[in-house]
């Protein structure tokens, strides 16, 4: 009989660790699967999603730039995904519709209160960028207690609708990119823009960090390389990459495709070690 089929999307995705991840994951449970990487172009994405179900995929995960459109095409959506608007997960329905999740923001924080055992409550915190990304973590940053939440992004409007979306002004409001230099410290910076995909360096003035500065990047590997390298550079007394984050967000996955959950830190400890 066939394995199980699943996949991650994106654009680009040779890169990505999903695939080696899911496999370990799998071993722990005796589990056959077939987890490959597709890339899609954003015009070939909602042909390619269909195409894969269409074969008989079970389940996929979404990375950029793809997590909206994800969303647009399932036709059931979780409570998380719904607040965010976006997708990391598209999982097969028995009627052969799709249901959309968004782990992304839970990751996140299991990353950094329980594997790194950060106390996010009464940090203050800068979220750069406002895309899909930005979106799937900000809501959860604010639940695990927060003070406030200060969103930058390129594009003023993106910026103002996710705050708008947020709907609580006293705690999470917006600045403009152009006035980082002035707009103080904080103690919790998270990198949601796609610079280090596209191999672009932020810029980022080192007045923004604070004394206790926890500086993470959502991405991980190299892409992460130039905004952790600022981090240190500047003083800050934590920076991680976000693969804590993926680890965390494929084993929601893992949970929801196969009802059962795998641990995570084993994979963790693999990957640094392959990677150092």
């Amino acid at each position: 009989m066939q394995p199980a089929q699943f996949a991650v999307f994106g654009h680009p995705i040779s890169h990505s660790l999903s695939p080696q991840i899911h496999r370990a994951f799998a071993q722990q449970f005796g589990i056959e699967l077939d987890y490959r990487a597709i890339d899609a172009a954003p015009d070939d994405f909602a042909a390619a999603v269909h195409r894969f179900f269409g074969d008989g995929g079970r389940g996929a995960n979404v990375t950029l730039p793809h997590k909206a459109a994800a969303f647009a095409l399932a036709n059931r959506h979780s409570e998380a995904a719904t607040r965010v608007g976006s997708a990391n997960v598209l999982t097969r329905l028995a009627d052969g519709g799709l249901a959309a999740h968004n782990t992304d923001g839970d990751g996140l924080v299991r990353d950094l209160t329980e594997r790194h055992d950060v106390d996010l409550r009464g940090h203050t915190a800068l979220l750069l960028g406002a895309g899909g990304a930005a979106r799937g973590v900000a809501w959860n940053l604010l639940d695990a207690g927060v003070d406030t939440l200060t969103i930058v992004n390129r594009s003023p409007n993106a910026a103002d609708e996710l705050a708008d979306a947020i709907g609580d002004p006293a705690r999470a409001h917006t600045r403009y990119w152009e006035d980082l230099a002035d707009i103080g410290s904080y103690d919790l910076i998270v990198n949601a823009t796609s610079a280090g995909v596209l191999g672009a360096a932020l810029q980022l003035p080192f007045s923004l960090i604070g004394a206790r500065a926890l500086c993470y990047d959502l991405s991980y590997g190299a892409a992460a390389g130039s905004f952790l390298a600022w981090a240190q550079a500047a003083g800050a007394r934590y920076a991680f990459d976000g693969l804590g984050m993926l680890l965390e967000t494929a084993a929601d996955a893992f949970e929801l495709w196969h009802g059962q959950r795998p641990d995570t830190e084993s994979v963790y400890q693999l990957l640094r070690r392959q990677a150092a």
